[in-house]
């Protein structure tokens, strides 16, 4: 079973800030105009630590991993930032509208034990770059800190947690911290320091897979610091000692799919293949290509369609809808993914792209290859959180951005030591 364990959060002092202004999105969706805004909100923006800023004279010893060591340092020693006294969890909320409806997505701040992928408690689900584990494993050995959480998901129809969760949602405690986000979402923080509210999450959790939503490269990160700390106290591997020290945990943000506040969106692709007249033509080898009508709405006409997906080339809009012959070569959790059809049958071996990136904004998509800076848009369907615990208890992992899980758990409301 996943070990959860209370901590001492470190939290900004309501009395010193006002929340809104220091919080932040998770840092790799910060692009440069959000890290200026979100600059300009406060000098004690969190997004100043965990997003900080490259400068053209950086060195070893004074770069942005360095400079937000000791930014954490100043802002606990004026009060900013406050390490709770006694160990506890964190319950957090954020009411947010997707597909045109309002959701409310609960869940709690804990401490869980880092275990190693395979092991049957912690479950990935894609596949991760060395950049951006290089990036984090930077920021956690200068600060010592965990300062942004894993999204992490597990499931129990009977959480008692989740009652304890709506309780103070619906009203039954003000909220330490309370903020909106850049879309005008509101989260809001609670304590929860009673023994018998931390003995019920720790029964709910107890023999249920943890699975990791988002934050693969912090907890790999997490994993790769573990090893370098315990290599430094000489600790060989599988030796036992200090199985309670900080190091052997990770902070994370678990919630109870049961309760129905997750949402997953697509992330969508923009691909350079080449004479883009050719990609209708290429994928007829496999695919139904059909035009769509000019200035129609894609998204909506291929929503809910099992292995159909949107292309925009040429100013053309296309639907194409897959002959259904299996991927033989890949694993049954995988060959019928919308995402691994996409990625390995059509952008690898029918195009042969050199070059892939990936967009939320559909729009953006469109301007993208209008302006010439791609030669296509493929637009898809979302994976749903059912086919990621597939892929994941299966021991497979999905193509890097296969997974958007919306709303995004915002940076800044409690981080811990490590």
């Amino acid at each position: 079973m996943a070990e959860v364990i209370p901590f001492r959060g470190i939290c900004y002092n309501p009395e010193k800030i006002e929340a809104g202004a220091v919080m932040a999105p998770p840092y790799d969706v910060i692009g440069p105009e959000t890290m200026r805004a979100l600059y300009r909100k406060s000098p004690y923006n969190v997004a100043r630590v965990d997003a900080g800023e490259q400068l053209p004279a950086d060195s070893p010893g004074d770069n942005k991993y360095t400079r937000a060591a000791a930014l954490l340092q100043q802002w606990l020693q004026a009060d900013i930032l406050r390490q709770a006294e006694a160990p506890c969890l964190y319950a957090y909320e954020t009411r947010y509208a997707a597909g045109g409806k309002w959701k409310k997505l609960l869940g709690v701040f804990a401490l869980v034990r880092l275990e190693p992928f395979g092991s049957g408690q912690i479950y990935p689900h894609e596949c991760t770059h060395s950049k951006a584990r290089d990036d984090r494993l930077s920021l956690l050995t200068a600060t010592g800190m965990n300062t942004s959480p894993i999204f992490s998901f597990y499931e129990n129809p009977a959480s008692r947690t989740s009652a304890l969760l709506a309780r103070l949602s619906e009203g039954g405690a003000p909220p330490y911290l309370e903020a909106a986000d850049m879309d005008g979402f509101v989260h809001r923080l609670w304590v929860i320091d009673r023994p018998e509210d931390t003995a019920a999450f720790q029964a709910d959790i107890s023999g249920r897979p943890v699975f990791i939503a988002d934050g693969h490269h912090r907890y790999e990160t997490a994993l790769e610091n573990q090893r370098l700390v315990r290599e430094r106290l000489g600790l060989a591997p599988g030796q036992k000692g200090m199985e309670d020290a900080p190091f052997n945990y990770v902070l994370m943000f678990l919630a109870n799919i049961a309760d129905g506040g997750l949402t997953v969106l697509p992330t969508h692709r923009l691909i350079k293949s080449g004479p883009a007249q050719k990609i209708p033509e290429c994928l007829g080898e496999r695919f139904e290509v059909e035009e769509a009508p000019a200035g129609s709405d894609i998204l909506k006409g291929i929503k809910g369609m099992k292995n159909t997906f949107g292309i925009y080339c040429r100013g053309k809009l296309y639907r194409a809808a897959y002959d259904g012959s299996n991927l033989v070569d890949f694993h049954p959790a995988l060959r019928e993914l919308d995402v691994v059809i996409l990625h390995e049958l059509v952008i690898n071996k029918l195009l042969r792209a050199s070059a892939v990136a990936y967009e939320m904004d559909a729009r953006v998509a469109f301007e993208q290859v209008d302006g010439g800076a791609w030669d296509a848009a493929f637009f898809l369907n979302p994976t749903s959180v059912n086919e990621v615990m597939e892929v994941a208890l299966s021991g497979q992992r999905m193509p890097p951005k296969s997974t958007y899980f919306y709303p995004k758990i915002m940076t800044g409301f409690v981080m811990c030591r490590i």
